[in-house]
């Protein structure tokens, strides 16, 4: 059984398109087998998205375990000022989210293989995640604990987790790593943490 938080490249392949409205952009995303949420955007995708309110002077911003792309080419369609990197440990979803990037004629974006943060350089304003949940916790923890020392300061850590599966003792965990951590949207079950790193 393959996940789509491993590696595999070879899947069988039968690449597709996914149409996506975020605000007033239409946006087309790349997607095939061994990615997650394959066939459309998972609503927890859209929750976060909804939950996000940018302000001009936030620059550079990093989404991890970017699957085929959804958060971090949204976000820069709405937002072109922003400088975007997304990282994924699966070489296809990367594969995708750099076609997607192309699909909407973006510049300023990257998206490139990482476990967590092993390969990220520098820091951000923002970091988002909506983390691989079946991957199990200690790698969610990881993608929260790390993100403390890639974050600027008064940087942002924003998670999208649904109830179920793990929302509270992730909030707790940011709770532990940055001093705060609030609910800013509740949805259908899924909670947006934000934590700021002060």
């Amino acid at each position: 059984m393959t996940h789509y938080y491993t590696n595999n490249m070879e899947l069988k392949s039968d690449e597709t398109r996914i149409y996506f409205q975020y605000k007033n952009h239409n946006i087309i995303l790349a997607s095939d087998y061994g990615v997650f949420s394959k066939e459309k955007v998972d609503y927890g995708t859209r929750v976060l998205l909804d939950a996000i309110d940018i302000k001009e002077n936030i620059g550079k911003i990093l989404d991890v375990g970017c699957g085929y792309g959804t958060i971090g080419v949204s976000l820069k369609k709405q937002y072109p000022h922003l400088s975007v990197e997304m990282i994924d440990v699966n070489e296809r979803a990367v594969y995708l989210a750099n076609q997607s990037i192309k699909y909407n004629d973006l510049k300023n974006i990257i998206a490139y293989k990482s476990y967590a943060y092993e390969n990220v350089e520098g820091c951000f304003d923002i970091i988002l995640s909506n983390p691989p949940i079946r991957a199990g916790k200690k790698v969610v923890f990881e993608i929260l604990e790390g993100a403390y020392n890639h974050l600027n300061k008064n940087g942002e850590m924003i998670v999208v987790i649904q109830k179920k599966q793990g929302a509270p003792s992730a909030k707790k965990k940011l709770e532990d790593i940055f001093g705060n951590c609030e609910i800013i949207k509740r949805d259908k079950g899924y909670f947006i943490l934000k934590s700021v790193k002060e």
